[in-house]
């Protein structure tokens, strides 16, 4: 398959005919936070298997749906469902969402995610403002060929999660209700969860949570100029952080529950500032 830019362009041609305006924020919503896009006014809602030269989400509480309207006073294009690189994809592929952002007008990308608290002063339904993150797996979307129509050969990558937005996103944990960090997230590919070997290693590289998104997705922002707001839910405790405990997705679903009020009225409130 030749992934150049007309591949990209037929998928936002078909959303824009769907559309009557340009989208300034685009969100990825991550495991059990999906909720947020039924609050979308306005809302015009496309199924994944509709947009051409997209992909479909497999992964358990993933919609797979791309919804457009108005949130917290903005125009925003909301993917109700992210892709993973355990489902089958390459990272290559990994890139459609955000360069279906791209163009369709996006100015700003907010990133959510569940994750597993690494740091130990961290509590399951706490939120991590992503301040960077560490990569060690050898991979990245923008692998092969370059689409100079997206960025350049080589970017920048020093304020990939921009301290402006971290910035909006730290006055706006005042009277949250939520419990707020900054911190670095470490990517792991998945499926399986992290063992506690590994938990340890990352806590001596200097990770406060782990996952399995979200590090695709911003590279891919990053090539093409887009600031990235990141942020993690705590949903459990990584491997090993609790003697004798197993992690379980159960427990990331009713964290992500637990908390999804509040989440919501956080990401709206972001909205608003930025």
């Amino acid at each position: 398959m030749e992934y150049d830019f007309s591949y990209y362009l037929k998928s936002a041609a078909y959303v824009k005919e769907r559309i009557n305006f340009t989208p300034e924020i685009g969100i990825v919503l991550g495991t059990g936070l999906g909720e947020l896009a039924n609050e979308i006014e306005d809302a015009v809602v496309i199924p994944y298997p509709e947009i051409p030269n997209f992909l479909v989400s497999t992964a358990p509480s993933h919609a797979g749906k791309l919804v457009s309207g108005k949130l917290a006073g903005r125009h925003v294009v909301c993917m109700a469902g992210r892709f993973h690189y355990y489902e089958g994809y390459s990272f290559e592929q990994l890139s459609a969402p955000v360069r279906l952002f791209k163009n369709l007008g996006v100015e700003k990308v907010i990133l959510t995610n569940a994750a597993g608290a690494v740091n130990a002063a961290y509590q399951p339904g706490d939120v991590m403002i992503i301040s960077d993150h560490i990569n060690l797996m050898g991979v990245s979307p923008t692998r092969g060929r370059n689409l100079s129509e997206f960025g350049n050969r080589f970017f920048d990558v020093s304020d990939l999660y921009a301290w402006k937005l971290r910035e909006i996103a730290k006055q706006c944990a005042e009277g949250s209700g939520l419990t707020v960090h900054e911190g670095v997230y470490h990517f792991f590919t998945g499926p399986q969860f992290e063992t506690p070997a590994e938990i340890r290693a990352v806590r001596v590289l200097g990770a406060d949570a782990v996952g399995m998104s979200t590090v695709p997705e911003a590279l891919t922002a990053a090539h093409c100029g887009l600031p990235v707001l990141g942020l993690s839910l705590m949903t459990n405790m990584a491997a090993g952080m609790i003697e004798n405990r197993p992690v379980g997705g159960g427990e990331v679903e009713e964290t992500a529950q637990r908390v999804s009020v509040l989440f919501r009225a956080y990401v709206k409130s972001i909205l608003t500032k930025m």
